[in-house]
């Protein structure tokens, strides 16, 4: 369902990536990490700090959705496609709104993707 383009970015980094899956793994857990930096730099009222954890966030979700590949992934695919794009409008609106709910309901759609993903490897 996934290609290459996230492995290369990784290699590019100097990050061995033993496998693909590991991969997305280390993506999800990248959402979740940015949005708690984000949920605190909200707290503090840091609008700089706030504003480029979520961009990291969006970064990765934006990578996501575009090393999905929808015709192997079929139904999957594409769901998780409108599921990515709105988690980064919901993440534009926590940015633009200052509502660390809206950080929290995308933490917990990444926390049970990083679970079924898991869970499926």
């Amino acid at each position: 369902m996934y290609g290459n383009a996230a492995h290369n970015i990784y290699a590019q980094n100097n990050v061995g990536i033993e496998s693909q899956e590991k991969l997305i793994e280390m993506l999800y857990e990248g959402v979740l990490r940015f949005n708690a930096q984000a949920k605190k730099a909200m707290k503090d009222e840091d609008i700089e700090k706030k504003t480029y954890w979520i961009n990291r966030s969006v970064a990765i979700i934006t990578e996501l959705i575009t090393i999905l590949d929808v015709e192997r992934g079929g139904e999957v695919g594409l769901y998780l496609d409108g599921l990515y794009n709105h988690q980064i409008k919901s993440l534009v609106n926590a940015n633009i709104y200052d509502t660390p709910e809206k950080l929290d309901e995308v933490s917990n759609v990444f926390k049970s993707l990083l679970e079924a993903w898991r869970e499926s490897v």
